[in-house]
């Protein structure tokens, strides 16, 4: 296995070291994810400015976390699921949803099913989830401009779930409660 470095602000390549500094202040640590994504600025960069922009869209920070946790759950990252289990937490997200979402369960609220189904409907379709998934998504009550925003949400997480993926990114501390370990693991935990 290929060992990533989990790079810190000193240690980083020099095109990194700003926008690291300035995760730190914002978060007041560095996620390991991004310590990661340090090897590439370019890509730290870019995960950074789409993660930015899911927060200044039309959705609720809740919405956001149950979108965000659907696409972690369909592409089984398992530092991602337990990264936003305690986001979505934080986002007033109620326990039973959250639960729900990391088993791709169906979720009693309606409208937060329809997004979960939706997202979950895009991931594994890979866009192409038809008409009939953005008919009911929009009769859901969700805008036109929501369905581009979950593209938005998806293109987001891709970056962040496939580089766990190649790297190995370790949980944080922070995430010790909410471990989740993907279906095509659960055999070997």
């Amino acid at each position: 296995m290929t060992a990533f470095t989990l790079h810190t602000v000193e240690t980083a390549p020099e095109a990194a070291k700003a926008q690291l500094a300035g995760i730190e202040k914002a978060w007041t640590f560095i996620p390991n994810l991004h310590r990661t994504l340090a090897e590439s600025p370019v890509t730290l960069q870019a995960y950074d400015a789409l993660f930015g922009l899911v927060g200044q869209s039309s959705f609720t920070p809740a919405e956001q976390q149950v979108a965000f946790l659907a696409i972690n759950v369909a592409n089984e990252c398992e530092y991602c699921t337990a990264g936003h289990s305690v986001l979505a937490k934080m986002a007033g997200v109620a326990p039973d949803i959250i639960a729900a979402l990391r088993e791709s369960a169906p979720v009693a609220d309606a409208r937060l099913e329809a997004l979960r189904h939706f997202v979950e409907q895009v991931v594994a379709e890979r866009g192409f989830a038809g008409d009939d998934a953005v008919d009911a998504f929009l009769a859901a009550g969700f805008t036109r401009a929501q369905v581009l925003e979950v593209v938005l949400i998806v293109a987001t997480k891709t970056i962040s779930n496939y580089v766990n993926h190649l790297t190995h990114t370790p949980l944080d501390g922070f995430m010790a409660q909410t471990k989740w370990t993907a279906p095509r693991n659960r055999a070997h935990a």
